[in-house]
């Protein structure tokens, strides 16, 4: 909801909205993003699951994948082909945080060179009824995998 500016300016948005706002733009923009003609798949979650938080995901090499799940402490929708896995996470769970290389961050599950009539297939899914992998520990495990250090845990530039 957005209220009134004090000067009569306009509305006030939360930072929250701005976030959303900022990378909506970035998303349209990207090739692959509904702003380009590019090749891009939205993955499809189970009908009973809900997305209170949103949805986003992450993926990693299919030759990380089976490294990554014993590290989790929660699983939530795994999907793979051939070559990638990609795990569902709460919309935003890149904001402040670069996931490490060869990662990649799908905003809104829309996969980047995946044709839609060959989404990759559901491997894993949670017993509850919401799809989520924590993006922390996901995190943690993809650095450790790739042996990049965490992003909080580098040298400040100055």
């Amino acid at each position: 909801m957005a209220v009134s500016g004090s000067s009569g300016s306009g509305p006030v948005h939360s930072l929250d909205t701005l976030v959303r706002l900022g990378r909506r733009t970035r998303t349209s923009d990207a090739p692959g993003g509904s702003g380009t003609a590019g090749v891009s798949c939205r993955l499809s979650l189970p009908e009973d699951m809900t997305l209170p938080l949103g949805c986003d995901a992450v993926s990693a090499p299919a030759r990380l994948g089976p490294q990554l799940l014993p590290r989790l402490p929660r699983v939530g929708c795994v999907y793979a082909d051939a070559t990638t896995w990609w795990w569902i996470v709460p919309a935003d769970s890149d904001y402040a945080l670069p996931w490490p290389a060869p990662a990649l961050y799908a905003t809104g599950a829309v996969l980047p060179g995946v044709a839609p009539d060959r989404p990759p297939a559901l491997i894993h899914r949670p017993d509850g009824t919401v799809p989520y992998t924590p993006p922390i520990p996901l995190y943690l495990a993809l650095c450790r995998a790739t042996g990049t250090t965490p992003a909080w845990s580098r040298p400040v530039n100055v």
